[in-house]
């Protein structure tokens, strides 16, 4: 069965699929931020499975350390009842006791190494999960600015375009229909050509 965060990378990437590519393009496409903001939190938010094994374990630390505490003791005891059925004379009692020490060392140093590895073991993959996420939203991350940065640039532009066909449209629209001075001042002209016409 996936992680949750293995869905929100198979959703995400379906979203990227499904986006529109941008007008007159193959490999750009616009993007709704809102709704990949959403994924990207809820992605950082959820916890890869081998992180929750790395957390269970430091939980259970206590509880293996303690297991391997009682194993020695149990140890200790059954070495101790061996030791005082055996004992008859002071030496095989000193003899019987450095036995059980070795024991107890050697049942507290499995103990230390049996969570030292767990720890070891889980420190690296909780650190490989998160090298591993970091990278694929970084890589994400990087896609999704690009994106934006481009389609950006691209609405400036044509922004730029359609107003400078607004300006030679106006100015084509100004040719066509003179203003009231013109109109004026060529009325005027027609006028003094006229009282010109008459002089002669």
């Amino acid at each position: 069965m996936s992680s949750r965060i293995e869905q929100l990378i198979d959703e995400i990437e379906e979203f990227i699929d499904n986006c529109k590519y941008k007008a007159f393009s193959t490999d750009v496409i616009m993007v709704n931020k809102a709704e990949i903001d959403d994924l990207l939190r809820e992605l950082r938010m959820k916890t890869p499975e081998e992180i929750k094994r790395y957390q269970k374990i430091i939980t259970n630390k206590e509880a293996i350390l303690n297991d391997a505490k009682q194993k020695a003791q149990e140890l200790l005891n059954n070495a101790a009842v061996q030791t005082n059925e055996l004992v008859s004379e002071h030496q095989i009692m000193q003899q019987a006791y450095e036995q059980a020490n070795e024991i107890v060392e050697m049942a507290t140093r499995q103990a230390q190494e049996i969570l030292d590895n767990a720890t070891i073991e889980a420190n690296a993959v909780k650190s490989a999960a998160m090298q591993y996420t970091d990278s694929m939203l970084a890589n994400l991350e990087s896609v999704l600015k690009e994106s934006i940065a481009t389609a950006a640039r691209d609405y400036n532009t044509l922004v730029g375009n359609l107003q400078e066909i607004e300006n030679i449209v106006t100015a084509n629209r100004a040719e066509l229909v003179p203003s009231e001075e013109s109109m004026g001042e060529m009325q005027s002209v027609t006028e003094t050509d006229t009282g010109n016409i008459a002089l002669i």
